[in-house]
């Protein structure tokens, strides 16, 4: 064995130079790959408890965000429902003041009815325009089942033992799903199912002239589609009798009475809604700071912490070329024995 290859075999200082530096620039990448990623835990190896929970808190953040999208549309369907609702209201309320004129016998009757008339136009179209992205919260038609409450996705509920379920808010449908119909079953304005009679609408149901006492089958409105065999819209002619007007009046009054229901329903439903959508925003805001706190690089210390390695990788390059120097140096002694 010659002396050269003894020294190279012990020679310390370039090796330790290079493990120095190899160990520095290790860290420095590290330090690199948080600063660009922002995370001080991105993957199982750097900390796999921490990531676990990462992964599944960021899966519940999504779920979450969609919660809202979903409450927001809701927001939008419900709003327009009760913003029907509220015009129904005005419209109804305008024709019993026309029924409770026509007391009067020097009223032209024939002309309050061109006016009814036109309002009860006016009331279909209300409820028939109160649509949002396709769907209606106050028409009732064929494919809609009167006893199922209409739910949207309201909350986003993790158990203990990891299972996942949507909490949902619901605006209730009919009161009794057998049985005769009543006046508080009809929670739309309008019911043209061709399998009824209307009488899941306010408008389109009889149970309001039953529940008076009337001694017809009284009804604002047809249904286009359902059984109206013995209804009678609501009309005046020149032989209306008070105790027909009395009849139509107490009909009436009984719809607005429902129709409030209804309006403060929906009213209840937009708070509902508008409390779980800021409640779904605050926790969203709340798990995305917890999971942080577990997992997102401190960008000051690690900008720090760079600049310090940079440093130091200078340095490690610079005692590598002073032990390459020296090396060189010795190398050359023993290559001139």
């Amino acid at each position: 064995m010659s002396i050269f290859s003894t020294f190279i075999r012990v020679s310390p200082s370039v090796n330790t130079a290079l493990e120095v530096l190899k160990n520095t620039q290790a860290k420095l990448t590290n330090a690199e790959r948080q600063m660009s990623s922002g995370l001080r835990v991105q993957t199982a190896n750097d900390n796999a408890t921490y990531w676990k929970i990462s992964v599944l808190t960021h899966t519940d953040i999504g779920a979450i965000s969609s919660v809202q999208d979903a409450l927001g549309l809701a927001a939008s369907t419900v709003n327009t429902a009760s913003t029907g609702v509220s015009s129904a209201i005005d419209v109804v309320t305008q024709i019993r003041t026309k029924l409770v004129s026509a007391y009067e016998t020097s009223v032209d009757r024939t002309k309050l009815n061109d006016e009814i008339t036109q309002l009860k136009q006016q009331l279909r179209n209300v409820g028939e325009s109160a649509t949002f992205n396709g769907v209606n919260w106050t028409v009732l038609e064929d494919g809609t089942d009167p006893t199922q409450p209409h739910q949207v996705p309201g909350s986003l509920i993790r158990g203990s033992n990891g299972t996942v379920s949507i909490g949902m808010l619901s605006y209730e449908g009919v009161t009794s799903t057998s049985g005769t119909i009543t006046s508080s079953d009809a929670r739309y304005l309008i019911d043209d199912r061709s399998s009824g009679s209307g009488g899941y609408g306010v408008l389109t149901s009889t149970a309001f002239a039953t529940a008076a006492g009337s001694a017809k089958d009284y009804v604002l409105i047809g249904s286009k589609n359902g059984n109206t065999s013995g209804q009678v819209e609501i009309s005046l002619d020149a032989n209306t009798t008070k105790g027909a007007l009395t009849d139509m009046v107490n009909t009436v009054t009984g719809m607005l009475q429902q129709l409030n229901t209804i309006g403060s329903a929906f009213g209840s439903l937009e708070s509902r809604i508008g409390l779980q959508t800021a409640f779904a925003q605050q926790l969203s805001d709340s798990l995305t700071s917890g999971v942080g706190k577990l997992v997102d690089a401190d960008m000051e210390q690690q900008s720090s912490k760079v600049l310090a390695l940079q440093t130091q990788q200078q340095l490690g390059l610079q005692s590598l070329s002073i032990a390459n120097a020296s090396y060189n140096t010795v190398l050359q002694l023993f290559q001139n024995l």
